[in-house]
């Protein structure tokens, strides 16, 4: 009897093993797999220019820029008016998977308010003759100290080749010329290679050059392993954060008229997390912004499960709610949605507002979890958000048809309680879904819109 106990116990055992190898198998690559990377030609002239912010004032910008293999002498020809100055940028070589490049970095921190530049990228020979130039691009900084501006937000891009993520940014561009900065909320790069990274700088063209860009780390922008590891090649193209990062976390904040934006890396580990912690809640405390605007990759309250990223809202959201951060961008989970985080004792609805948002090709099948106020499916989005005087207004929209999917403002009343006024209830859900019906995760998920629509059918009517 206990030889036949033992069999059975170690039999159980056994299927447990294999049952677990098999689960590991199907893992793998999730956990693991890096795409390869493909080899691609350095460039000969100055290109993959971008234009971004440097330090944390807002009339700071850098420029950085790849050419050829080494390093030579190089600068940034800035022009005003009649006059041109030249000023030195710092190379460095960094080597992937797959070739070497040499990246440059020229840091502007002698802009005037209010002024349009012209600006090109030069490598130069030993003897100081310029050899190779980028075209000419243009930029304006605007007057300080303003209460009035607005800024666009994308999530998770993670273009395909030959994407159209650039079409769909120059249209939302175009039909919101007023935004004076693009804000990436990580993921804006399906994975680090140099094939990918190529795409990237095409989804960006004409737009990266001409406004500056504030881009977090997503998870994609990491390799896989163990231990993730983000590249050198990222910071090096961020710019900002070669200055701004603490203790190999990269974080940065910018002030922006009477606006504050903290920028986080959700990715890393505990102990990185808790440096991050420490920082942002001595930038929290510093700040004497009117607007206070946190962005970072993973969202503090998930629409894919409530157990989802745990850590970094225990981290990092009592010092959202302790010091008044009004707004929480954030990407990672493709599609959208919107929850008022807070109300007064009235009842009124109160800051913080967290969004999720992205611009992917791909979309997640979510859950439809009471707390959030809106959701959006099968499609991509974009947000604006404007600051004018005592209102911030958050409006989000479909990237596809360029339509008003959701709005909300944000008002600073007399006795300076930051009220939320929901505009977006006015304007119907679209969770168009159709199922792959060989698909049981398909049909799963066709099954549970349509349990949230019988469960809120106001939501998806025009009000009149």
């Amino acid at each position: 009897m206990k030889t036949r106990s033992k069999n059975i116990k170690r039999l159980v055992a056994l299927l447990l093993v294999l049952a677990l190898a098999v689960w590991v198998s199907t893992r793998w690559h999730v956990w693991f797999g890096n795409p390869e990377e493909l080899a691609v030609e350095p460039l000969t002239a100055p290109g993959h220019v971008l234009l971004t912010f440097g330090d944390e004032n807002e009339l700071s910008r850098n420029v950085s820029w790849q050419c050829d293999t080494v390093v030579k002498p190089s600068w940034l020809e800035l022009a005003c008016d009649s006059d041109t100055i030249h000023i030195e940028a710092q190379g460095e070589v960094f080597e992937s998977r797959k070739g070497k490049a040499a990246y440059y970095v020229a840091r502007l921190r002698q802009l005037k308010p209010g002024t349009h530049y012209r600006y090109r990228a030069v490598v130069g020979s030993h003897l100081g003759v310029a050899e190779k130039s980028s075209p000419w691009y243009n930029f304006r900084t605007y007057a300080p100290n303003r209460d009035k501006f607005s800024f666009l937000f994308i999530g998770d891009v993670q273009d395909t080749i030959g994407g159209i993520a650039n079409r769909l940014l120059m249209e939302a561009w175009a039909r919101h010329p007023e935004v004076e900065f693009l804000v990436c909320g990580g993921d804006l790069t399906e994975r680090p290679a140099n094939q990918y990274w190529a795409e990237t700088f095409n989804d960006l063209d004409s737009i990266g050059q001409s406004m500056p860009i504030l881009n977090v780390t997503g998870n994609h922008d990491y390799f896989k392993g163990v231990i993730q590891r983000l590249e050198r090649r990222f910071p090096l193209i961020f710019s900002y954060f070669l200055d701004s990062k603490v203790d190999d976390n990269m974080v940065y904040t910018l002030n922006y008229g009477n606006t504050q934006l903290f920028v986080l890396d959700s990715n890393r580990e505990f102990f990185y997390l808790w440096t991050q912690r420490q920082w942002l809640e001595d930038q929290l405390q510093q700040s004497k912004a009117k607007w206070k605007i946190l962005v970072l990759h993973h969202p503090l309250y998930s629409i894919k499960g409530s157990n989802n990223n745990m850590t970094q809202r225990w981290m990092f959201d009592d010092l959202v709610r302790q010091y008044g951060v009004d707004l929480v961008l954030q990407g990672h989970e493709h599609a959208y949605d919107r929850m008022i985080g807070s109300t007064y004792k009235n009842g009124a609805p109160a800051v913080p507002v967290y969004t999720v948002s992205h611009c992917s090709p791909k979309n997640y099948r979510i859950l439809f979890d009471e707390r959030f106020d809106k959701f959006g499916i099968s499609s991509r989005y974009y947000q604006t958000v404007s600051v004018s005087g005592d209102t911030l207004t958050m409006a989000c929209y479909d990237a596809n048809t360029h339509a008003l999917y959701d709005s909300l403002m944000i008002h600073v009343s007399p006795v300076k309680a930051h009220l939320v006024i929901d505009l977006g209830k006015d304007i119907p859900e679209n969770l168009e879904y159709t199922p792959d019906p060989s698909n049981k995760k398909d049909l799963k998920f066709a099954e549970r819109i349509q349990e949230y629509v019988n469960r809120h059918p106001e939501r998806m009517q025009t009000k009149n």
